[in-house]
């Protein structure tokens, strides 16, 4: 592209305001009045309001006297006959403008039939548009001009059957042409190079049936990337890293044990959350193996990712593989999460928003310059109507159109309050029982701190779900700071800490202050993708420690994960002590750091049980998923061990599980103890190595006589 060459500069910065900046080494900066000019039209007088010296330049702040007509070029002209073109600035980002081009049509993208197919996409700052048309085996490509509409909306209809067309557009904007790829293409090119039309009713099949879902702390969420959890060679997969070695069954390893999907079915989660599978960056789609990344460079948000596909270059098989790979998760009654990255792109400077709209989608501080509270170099404006609406049109298509039960959001504490509220009612238009949860982290981006939808608005947000920091470093210690010891590594002074946690981190007792409002917004973790493992960080801490005792801390804190109030949420391989060997963020590390070790699952199968069954405890009662804050008051209690051992009663529950009182017992001590128990005769159900749902030891009165590190559940029914 040619570079334009101008004396000087000027900006449309608000419907009233042209900036216009002079070079000193241009008549010295210095001009007495300006000119707006419109072909055909004369000349009108910009008065000037202010006048500003900066390093390079002298600038002119001018009043706008009469409105201006988006897509079409005008000049400015200065007193000495020389002009300039007047570029789109600053108004891109005001509220008039973002009033002025809200468009609220569901025709966006290319919508495809055999006769025709419609182009639209929402340019308003453009003056020229074309659409860019590639036949299926061609390389010579076709350029269509494009219609300027209301609420600068451009379209195109081609009278034809453009099945596996490949398209683009090519956009004008402060006279610079730019190619950019429809940010909503429904299918891509191999490395997302150009959108594809495509008929997605060919790819479509019936929907799998699944069992009813009332409430988010009725979940237990395993989190897994693609490649990672079917790579290993022992994974007994045949399409091992890709969207159909997900979905294969009765997969199993050289010992026969369960592997991939069949696993997952036994070990008896409710909801995959998948790390990102829409199309980002980082993995040439060309070079099987050559690279790897976890999938947070969004490229292209409605498309499937091609590196998980068994042939990157056929834009269907990503997508048919894609729908087989979620229908047969959801027919083992397994809710697919999809891990959504709304709150950067990969690159701002070469993203289609930005190619499209320049300035409009990302935050800028008042200097002007993009913000960076992502850590990645742009933060999605989501505040901005277009933004909103994309952010939540994108929700609901692939939940209508691949079947999505719920979404991660990757920094939701970048995006605003209003926006995620705003997809919370989209998606229950579709499915209500749909799991919203997003990293509620308080970022610095210039959003006002009431509007962001992190942690500290939690109220605000009244049916999505946050990742709960202080149950994590509560639990193992601080995520930051390898060598910091939470309640399982040993910590007494996390007693307390615990207790609130336990308890949903809903502020219990009395002067108490809480995260949450109820147990329902509180995502209990202490491992996930990112960071160190659970296991490489008690490894680091505890390196002297026998391979026992690691594992017993180990099983303690996904014990505690399992047993509080609120929705758990373990990290594949987490169940048998899965290792990064060392690695803290393996977002592009190679296989041997990242894949599920499946060699792990047999050598610690009496962990897994031990898991399943916690699993399987929870899911049988309803006292281990209260849903609010009164049922919480009026069911658990804590009771005093004379240590800082922390149990807890669930109380009068037989209404709600086949137990009328439980107990559950978290013993962090490295030595055996004696525990007075309430008054009766208890049945045992965990004992810190075994758990099941039927008593697994004599029952027991009077005192328990515990292990070490250790997690014990007891029962009256």
């Amino acid at each position: 592209m040619s570079e334009i060459h101008r004396l000087f500069y000027a900006y449309l910065d608000d419907m009233k305001l042209i900036t216009i900046l002079l070079p000193y080494s241009y008549h010295s900066g210095e001009s007495a009045h300006f000119s707006i000019l419109q072909e055909g039209k004369e000349a009108i007088s910009l008065p000037i309001k202010y006048i500003f010296g900066l390093n390079n330049f002298k600038k002119y702040e001018c009043e706008l006297t009469g409105p201006l007509e988006f897509g079409v070029t005008y000049e400015i002209q200065d007193e000495h006959g020389n002009k300039t073109d007047l570029q789109i600035g600053a108004v891109i980002r005001s509220s008039e403008f973002d009033r002025q081009f809200y468009y609220e049509g569901n025709d966006l993208g290319a919508l495809y039939t055999k006769e025709k197919t419609d182009f639209t996409v929402w340019a308003p700052s453009a003056s020229k548009v074309k659409l860019n048309l590639i036949a299926p085996e061609e390389d010579t490509p076709a350029a269509i001009e494009m219609e300027r509409g209301a609420k600068g909306i451009w379209k195109a209809t081609v009278n034809t059957d453009l099945e596996g067309f490949r398209y683009s557009y090519l956009v004008c904007v402060n006279l610079q042409w730019t190619e950019a790829v429809d940010p909503y293409a429904h299918a891509v090119t191999v490395n997302g190079e150009m959108g594809v039309v495509v008929d997605l009713e060919k790819t479509r099949k019936p929907m799998p049936v699944l069992t009813s879902f009332e409430s988010p702390v009725d979940a237990i969420i395993y989190e897994a990337h693609i490649r990672d959890f079917t790579i290993h060679p022992n994974s007994g997969v045949k399409a091992k890293g890709k969207y159909l070695g997900l979905a294969e069954e009765y997969s199993s390893d050289q010992s026969g044990l369960s592997t991939g999907l069949s696993y997952l079915k036994e070990l008896g989660i409710t909801h995959l959350e998948l790390l990102p599978f829409n199309d980002f960056h980082g993995v040439d789609e060309l070079k099987e193996g050559a690279e790897y990344n976890w999938g947070y460079n969004p490229l292209h948000y409605n498309a499937p990712d091609g590196s998980y596909s068994s042939d990157p270059t056929d834009p269907y098989t990503r997508i048919t593989e894609l729908r087989t790979m979620i229908d047969a998760v959801q027919k083992q009654g397994i809710r697919v999460i999809m891990d959504c990255v709304y709150n950067h792109v990969y690159d701002r400077e070469s993203s289609h928003f930005e190619k499209i709209v320049p300035g409009y989608y990302f935050r800028h501080d008042d200097n002007g310059m993009p913000s960076n509270g992502t850590g990645v170099g742009n933060d999605i404006a989501s505040e901005r109507l277009m933004a909103r609406k994309f952010i939540v049109d994108s929700i609901v298509f692939w939940m209508k159109e691949y079947n999505i039960n719920g979404f991660r959001f990757d920094l939701m504490g970048i995006l605003d309050v209003e926006t995620m509220n705003a997809v919370r009612i989209a998606a229950d238009k579709v499915d209500k029982s749909a799991i919203i949860l997003g990293e509620g982290w308080d970022l610095n981006t210039p959003l006002a701190p009431g509007k962001k939808a992190n942690l500290r608005n939690s109220g605000k947000l009244p049916r999505i779900a946050q990742f709960n920091d202080w149950f994590r470093d509560s639990v193992k210690g601080s995520t930051f700071n390898l060598y910091d010891r939470g309640y399982a590594l040993g910590s007494g002074q996390k007693s307390e800490d615990l207790r609130q946690i336990i308890a949903g981190s809903v502020g219990f007792g009395q002067g108490k202050e809480g995260l949450f409002s109820s147990p329902e917004h509180s995502v209990n973790y202490v491992e996930s993708h990112d960071n160190h493992t659970l296991w490489d960080k008690i490894c680091h801490i505890d390196h002297e420690e026998t391979e026992e005792t690691k594992q017993k801390r180990h099983l303690l804190a996904t014990s505690i994960v399992m047993l509080s109030q609120g929705i758990p949420f373990i990290h594949s391989g987490q169940e048998f002590f899965r290792t990064k060997q060392g690695v803290e963020n393996s977002y592009r590390s190679p296989d041997d750091i990242n894949q599920l070790n499946w060699d792990l699952r047999a050598m610690h199968w009496k962990s897994v049980e031990y898991i399943k069954g916690l699993i399987l405890i929870r899911k049988a009662h309803g006292a281990f998923r209260l849903r609010d804050k009164a049922s919480l008051q009026k069911h658990l209690s804590f009771i005093d061990t004379g240590g800082s051992s922390v149990m807890y009663s669930l109380n009068n529950v037989k209404a709600i599980g086949p137990w009328s009182n439980i107990l559950v017992l978290f013993h962090h001590i490295d030595r055996s103890a004696d525990i007075k128990l309430p008054k009766g005769v208890w049945n045992l159900l965990c004992d810190g190595k075994q758990a099941d749902i039927s008593p697994i030891a004599d029952p027991i009165e009077g005192t328990l006589n515990t292990e070490p590190l250790s997690t014990y559940i007891l029962v009256q029914e």
